[in-house]
């Protein structure tokens, strides 16, 4: 063997081996990221989760609104991204505990009372004005001594929350996505999609109660997302009886 082909044997060792370190490299990181994501959301390899939606308020029919069927398609790319799988119920249809599965929420109390149940037991700073008599505190969303009024298309507010009872067996965690329209539902889902990685490394496997703001949602649509605050503690603290005051936030 001279030279010329042993340089030439030699290079194609050395590119071989390059491809394999990069393959396995990015194998690693790729894995790495799925676990993260999969820890995450609680939800391992071939694990069952659980997509609990509202009917429709406005329709006399068994009907899902538009905007929660859009959240239910966003927050399905992200369990079969993690090679889990869903099943999709209606409020009224899930009757099982706390942590048995990693459940994904989507909905106010008004119309889910699966919800409405989760904010009672776990989230009793919040509180959300289900009075239908029009005024300019219908769907008001009281937290702690706090008060977000709605302002439909223009200002809207919406709880994201990850829950855990903290117990080693009850290791699947809730999402909750509860603002005051459907339309912010889907607002909150796609925010989680997008920024499920910085909040794993603020909260790791904790829970949170996030409020986020959805800007000018008639000509944005449920895009424009802002987070107003984390407000974890307040939620989880029985609300004062005083009568909550307007927040200079909501404005």
């Amino acid at each position: 063997m001279n030279d010329d082909v042993r340089n030439i044997v030699l290079g194609v060792i050395a590119a071989g081996l390059s491809a394999s370190l990069g393959w396995f490299v990015r194998t690693y990181l790729w894995r790495r990221k799925l676990r993260r994501k999969q820890a995450f959301f609680g939800l391992p390899d071939n694990s069952e989760s659980l997509l609990v939606v509202s009917r429709d308020p406005s329709s006399a029919n068994l009907a899902v609104h538009r905007f929660d069927v859009f959240a239910l398609l966003e927050l399905s790319a992200l369990i079969k991204d993690c090679g889990a799988h869903a099943q999709i119920i209606t409020q009224d249809a899930a009757q099982q505990g706390f942590g048995e599965r990693t459940e994904f929420c989507v909905g106010g109390p008004g119309s889910n009372r699966r919800m409405a149940a989760h904010i009672t037991a776990m989230l009793p700073g919040i509180h959300f004005n289900l009075d239908p008599e029009p005024g300019p505190d219908r769907a008001a969303l009281h937290i702690g001594s706090e008060r977000y009024r709605l302002d439909p298309g223009v200002t809207e507010h919406v709880i994201l929350a990850r829950l855990t009872t903290g117990q080693p067996d009850q290791a699947r965690p809730v999402f909750l996505f509860c603002g005051q329209r459907a339309i912010t539902n889907q607002a909150a889902t796609r925010y989680l999609a997008r920024n499920h990685e910085r909040l794993h490394r603020k909260y790791g496997t904790g829970s949170f109660v996030l409020l986020l703001k959805v800007v000018n949602s008639q000509a944005y649509g449920p895009d424009v997302v802002e987070l107003v605050s984390d407000v974890t503690r307040a939620a989880q603290t029985p609300a004062p009886t005083a009568p909550a005051q307007i927040s200079h936030r909501a404005s």
